[in-house]
């Protein structure tokens, strides 16, 4: 009998370390829970409808990331579906980011699939590394174009001839 309590206690921890979070799962929802919350003043934190009305205004302003990441939750107008009740409660126990991220992740796993674009720092990358996409990015951040580009070393080319011009060297 006690190999058996034994055997359920390690079946489920080992359930409990595969459902938690891993340092970089989950980056737009913990963040934009996390400032989410310390936007909310004291009075607010402890009511759930109070803080699911304050996630809709402060979805109004996001962008990006932060804009499909409040889509996803209901947070918008034009939100096809809708679990803010598994932000706001959680959020008026004092629950952190983390820990709400993870029950959001059962509930609707694309959450978690949302990344932050990381920046390409221009003068220590190596552009024969990035893929065609990334030097495509950067061009579209530039808004360039590179006319005539077949292979990678068609948009590497273009992207030395624009350096100059858009990448700043600080002293």
């Amino acid at each position: 009998m006690a190999n058996y309590t034994l055997l359920g206690l390690v079946l489920f921890s080992l359930v409990f370390t595969a459902l938690a979070l891993k340092d970089d799962e989950c980056e737009v929802c913990v963040k934009t829970v996390d400032n989410f919350a310390k936007s909310l003043d004291d009075s607010t934190k402890k009511d759930p409808k109070l803080i699911e009305e304050e996630f809709r205004k402060f979805c109004k302003t996001s962008k990006n990331k932060e804009h499909r990441f409040c889509y996803y939750l209901g947070g918008l107008e034009e939100s096809a579906t809708g679990i803010l009740g598994e932000l706001s409660k959680p959020l008026s126990w004092s629950m952190p980011a983390d820990k709400i991220c993870e029950k959001l992740k059962k509930k609707d796993a694309q959450i978690c699939d949302l990344r932050f674009e990381k920046q390409i720092d221009l003068n220590t990358v190596d552009l024969k590394k990035l893929k065609v996409r990334d030097l495509k990015k950067i061009l579209n951040d530039w808004d360039e174009l590179c006319d005539g580009c077949l292979e990678k070393t068609d948009y590497i080319k273009r992207i030395e001839e624009l350096k100059p011009k858009y990448s700043r060297t600080e002293l």
